[in-house]
C-alpha cells in the first residue's frame, strides 16, 4: 500500500513568523494612517484660517515681497504657531513658510478677530538670506 502524503503549504510551513510580521505591519500602517489624518487636519486648519488668508494675500500682493521673492508666491513645507478659537473669538500666532523664483521666506503672523474681520499686532515677511524683515501692516517706501 502507498502512501500519499501531501506537502504542507506555505502558510502551514510560516505561520510562526507570518502572523507576527503581519500583525506588527498591521500596526504600524494603520499608526501611520492616523498619524497622516491628524497632521492633515491640523495643516488644513491653519491654513483655511483668516490669519493665514489675510497673511498671504498681502505678501502675495507686496511690491516689496514681489520684488526680493518674485511671482508667483506659493507655500513652502510645513507652517508652524497656533490658532486658537474660544467663544467665536480666534487668536492665531502662525508662521508660514514660502518661497518665489527668487528666494525663500517666512511669514509671521499674530492677532486676532472674529469670523473674517481680525486686526493684526505683527504681520511680516522673514528673509533669512538678507535677515530683511518687510512689515505687512504699513506701508513701506520701496528702497533699491
Amino acid at each position: 500500500m502507498e502512501e500519499n502524503i501531501q506537502p504542507k503549504g506555505w502558510f502551514n510551513r510560516n505561520w510562526k513568523w507570518a502572523v507576527p510580521t503581519g500583525g506588527c505591519l498591521l500596526v504600524i500602517i494603520l499608526f501611520a494612517a492616523f498619524a497622516g489624518t491628524i497632521f492633515y487636519g491640523v495643516t488644513s486648519m491653519l491654513s483655511d484660517s483668516q490669519a493665514y488668508q489675510d497673511a498671504f494675500e498681502k505678501a502675495r500682493t507686496n511690491e516689496i515681497v514681489i520684488e526680493r521673492l518674485g511671482e508667483p508666491l506659493e507655500p513652502n513645507g510645513i507652517m508652524g504657531g497656533n490658532i486658537n478659537y474660544r467663544n467665536g473669538y480666534g487668536e492665531a500666532n502662525i508662521s508660514i513658510p514660502v518661497k518665489g523664483p527668487k528666494g525663500e521666506g517666512t511669514i509671521r503672523v499674530e492677532g486676532g478677530g472674529v469670523d473674517d474681520t481680525w486686526s493684526y499686532q505683527k504681520m511680516e515677511v522673514y528673509l533669512p538670506e538678507t535677515d530683511e524683515i518687510i512689515d505687512l501692516l504699513h506701508d513701506q517706501e520701496f528702497l533699491d
